[in-house]
């Protein structure tokens, strides 16, 4: 029988798995936290939720949403309730990073260097080739102990199965870890007993973990190398993130013009004068970096850097070109890979996805387009996407037309239901969508994995989007031990 007067109102969604709800009523591993709860007024929980907002507002956590030219700046919604994995899901799911990453980081060296993929017939050269993500600058560069990916983003969801799919893989500059750690640091004051109680395992060794694998990236013979972090600027929609990061490592914050290249080694300018820089943590697109072999027109980036790094000079976190592995067309070939080159089966299952290059994919996709979601294979962030069920058939008429004058560069997926989990709104539990992005970094040492990531909502009822520029939230993450 339901005490809590909170689950009063709470309804769950048919054919959706429930995070927090089973078939005999509140799963085991969420017992303790509602527990906890339950004795909690109506103002009580809304007074936390207050104060989530306020710390959110007084600590500057945001994001900016770009919409007809202008940024606009916005808090990072926040959902008090958390969302509880047990642990031996966890397991399963980091083992299931670890082999992922370990495929995809061998075919990014492949691909620039012998690419064998190619020649076995795994993989078809179209489909690399055609990808605007594939930089001929990076083939047959050496990259540091031959690691491309040092940090992804990985997003999973949960089928009405309760299975976990990996959705997609971000491997280029993967934003929302500060978030994952604002989280947790909040529910530390809004719930500041229940984690211990819970047994949550800790993230907080995140800067750390990333702060030792940069370090050792260094080639030089210094007792302190020099870590810095590259910005594209205040007016990046991540650049909360980027300070974050950039104060919890005590590393240097810089942006281009902070940067200069002399004899092929990087220099950053201080009030003492020029100092070299062995490692460089960017979050500035492959386009930007160097405006004398890419985009000569970017003011983010700097000139000559591509040819320090070249030479060994110095490290750049992540490489260039990573973003022909996560090209959402090559995304259907990643169970192959982790068959070609570690001869395992995938622990992880993808989701079915069919590349609408091929002639007989669109037919069966036109006629199938009320039930799919349909993707720009290099767009992010929400954008570029058509949800079939909740589509117009103006919309659908629009993206036919795109796709038959570009069929390469869409996709097209089946709806999965994502799963749900209880978030509190207007005074009351009510359920919302999720998925899941855990955070790899991928050291000389091997690939490690804080227990947890950014779980991130999809706040507008109904909704399957959950992308913050697209009116989505997240809620703190907790891996019970």
């Amino acid at each position: 029988m339901i005490e809590n007067t909170l689950l009063y109102t709470y309804r769950e969604q048919t054919g959706v798995w429930d995070e927090m709800f089973g078939q005999e009523g509140i799963r085991d591993h969420y017992k303790n936290f509602f527990c906890a709860i339950q004795n909690l007024s109506e103002e009580e929980m809304t007074h936390k939720d207050e104060l989530a907002k306020k710390l959110f507002m007084s600590q500057g956590i945001t994001f900016t949403v770009y919409s007809s030219g202008e940024g606009i700046e916005k808090i990072f919604p926040f959902d008090i309730i958390p969302r509880i994995i047990q642990n031996h899901e966890w397991m399963h799911v980091e083992q299931g990073i670890k082999q992922r990453l370990k495929a995809l980081n061998i075919f990014l060296k492949d691909i620039y260097h012998q690419q064998f993929i190619i020649k076995d017939g795994i993989v078809p050269a179209k489909l690399i080739y055609s990808s605007p993500n594939f930089l001929r600058e990076m083939c047959n560069v050496n990259v540091p102990f031959d690691i491309y990916t040092h940090i992804a983003g990985v997003d999973l969801i949960r089928d009405h199965d309760g299975e976990f799919y990996v959705l997609e893989d971000n491997l280029r500059t993967p934003s929302g870890v500060s978030y994952m750690l604002e989280n947790r640091s909040i529910s530390y004051r809004i719930f500041p007993d229940m984690l211990p109680k819970n047994n949550v395992r800790s993230v907080k060794n995140y800067p750390d973990l990333l702060l030792k694998n940069l370090l050792s990236l260094a080639n030089r013979q210094s007792s302190e190398p020099t870590v810095v972090l590259l910005s594209p600027g205040i007016y990046n929609s991540a650049y909360f993130e980027h300070t974050t990061l950039a104060r919890l490592m005590g590393i240097e914050l810089v942006e281009g013009r902070d940067l200069v290249v002399d004899n092929h080694h990087v220099y950053m300018k201080t009030t003492k004068g020029l100092q070299q820089v062995d490692v460089i943590y960017r979050r500035v697109d492959d386009e930007f970096i160097d405006p004398l072999v890419f985009r000569p027109d970017s003011m983010l980036g700097v000139p000559g850097i591509y040819w320090a790094y070249r030479k060994g000079n110095v490290a750049i976190v992540n490489a260039m070109g990573n973003g022909v592995a996560d090209d959402k067309a090559v995304y259907a070939y990643v169970p192959d890979m982790i068959r070609y080159y570690l001869n395992e089966e995938p622990i992880l299952k993808t989701v079915p996805t069919y590349q609408l290059a091929y002639p007989e994919n669109r037919k069966l996709v036109f006629e199938n387009m009320h039930k799919m979601v349909i993707k720009r294979t290099n767009e992010s962030g929400g954008y570029g996407m058509l949800i079939g069920n909740s589509a117009t058939e103006e919309q659908m008429d629009a993206f036919k037309v795109a796709i038959e004058a570009d069929p390469r560069s869409f996709i097209a997926q089946p709806i999965i239901s994502l799963s749900s989990t209880p978030c509190y709104i207007n005074g009351e539990l009510q359920p919302r969508r999720v998925d899941l992005r855990p955070f790899a970094l991928y050291g000389p040492d091997g690939v490690d994995i804080v227990p947890g990531g950014l779980t991130r909502v999809a706040l507008r009822e109904g909704s399957l989007v959950v992308n913050s520029s697209q009116g989505g939230g997240s809620k703190d993450t907790w891996v019970v031990a």
